[in-house]
């Protein structure tokens, strides 16, 4: 049994100073900052924290809340209590929301938990759903691709899920270019709204420029979202002088390790925060406004443990400006091998 709540009220003003970025040639838009749910709303984290989170993003024009099937931890747990959140405070603002989630990891035991395959995706779809206690989600992705399935018996998945009023849009997260370029073309064969692509993308990490996904997707007019924009912390100030003890790396070693943290990789860092402070901003304000500088990435997905780091993330829209010396000097330093 939940807990009467307070009403929530959103500022009036949320909508005042974010940037809106169209999802390549669709007429969807997204915020240039969106908040991401994939460490912070598992069922170890404080429920009042959470909705705290939720409520600096919106109150701040962070309009998409991005999800999936298997976040938690449990798998699991980052829908059912954005969905509780939904439920309790923001049912009145929901075609003001867009949420998304993705399927392609296993989620049970037996044999019918194929990454691709129609009968999954469809099943986890519905299980979506009934945890974020919605009708449909505004994006539905296939989480990664699933090499044991045709391309298009997953791609026909993701059009019955529009079909179905179940997903208003499609994504593909974690595909490189030539395999995206074959989906698209897959799904605009059936009439599917495919307008965005999820795939990890930051200064120290270019996988999307070498592997096709960022060239193509703008060439063909899809939008591109980034996850892991600061590299899980490490471009923050957070590492500068050690591992506090309270960071990322001391108090949650799932995806960062110690290890990571080389003293090749520490001076890179530093060198990055020097052009950062040279330009007026923090490590972490910079790198954000690098992801979005030349109008190819669409948004940019934030992970935050606290509302003030909601608040420092979108200080990064204030400048996302950089001179040629600078992307030179920030491609030269990130080319060194961390």
């Amino acid at each position: 049994m939940f807990e009467p709540t307070t009403p929530y009220q959103p500022a009036a003003t949320r909508y005042s100073d974010m940037t809106y970025n169209r999802c390549g040639a669709s007429g969807l838009k997204l915020p240039a900052v969106s908040l991401g749910t994939w460490h912070n709303f598992g069922d170890h984290n404080p429920y009042e924290q959470m909705k705290q989170l939720l409520f600096t993003a919106f109150d701040n024009g962070i309009t998409h809340f991005d999800l999936a099937n298997n976040y938690g931890p449990e798998p699991g747990a980052a829908e059912k209590n954005v969905g509780r959140i939904l439920k309790e405070y923001f049912a009145a603002h929901r075609d003001e929301l867009i949420i998304s989630t993705k399927a392609g990891y296993e989620m049970w035991a037996g044999p019918y938990g194929d990454l691709g395959s129609r009968k999954y995706l469809l099943a986890s779809l519905d299980q979506s759903l009934k945890r974020l206690g919605l009708e449909y989600v505004d994006i539905f992705y296939h989480h990664r691709p699933d090499p044991e399935t045709p391309l298009e018996e997953t791609m026909g998945a993701l059009a019955q899920a529009v079909r179905s009023g179940k997903a208003l849009y499609v994504g593909l997260s974690n595909y490189d270019g030539p395999t995206m370029e074959k989906a698209a073309a897959i799904l605009d064969e059936l009439h599917v709204p495919f307008v965005i692509n999820q795939n990890k993308y930051n200064i120290l990490d270019r996988t999307v420029e070498r592997n096709g996904l960022k060239e193509t997707a703008n060439r063909i007019g899809k939008g591109l979202i980034t996850f892991c924009p600061l590299a899980q912390g490490l471009l923050t100030d957070r590492y500068l002088n050690g591992v506090p003890a309270d960071s990322r790396i001391a108090a949650d070693g799932r995806f960062l390790h110690r290890s990571d943290l080389t003293d090749a990789r520490v001076e890179q860092i530093r060198e990055l925060n020097a052009i950062a402070a040279d330009r007026g901003q923090t490590l972490a304000e910079m790198a954000l406004a690098w992801l979005l500088h030349d109008g190819k990435v669409t948004s940019v997905l934030i992970g935050a443990s606290k509302p003030q780091q909601i608040l420092d993330n979108i200080g990064a829209l204030k400048n996302t400006a950089f001179s040629d010396d600078e992307l030179k000097r920030i491609d030269e330093i990130a080319a060194r091998q961390g």
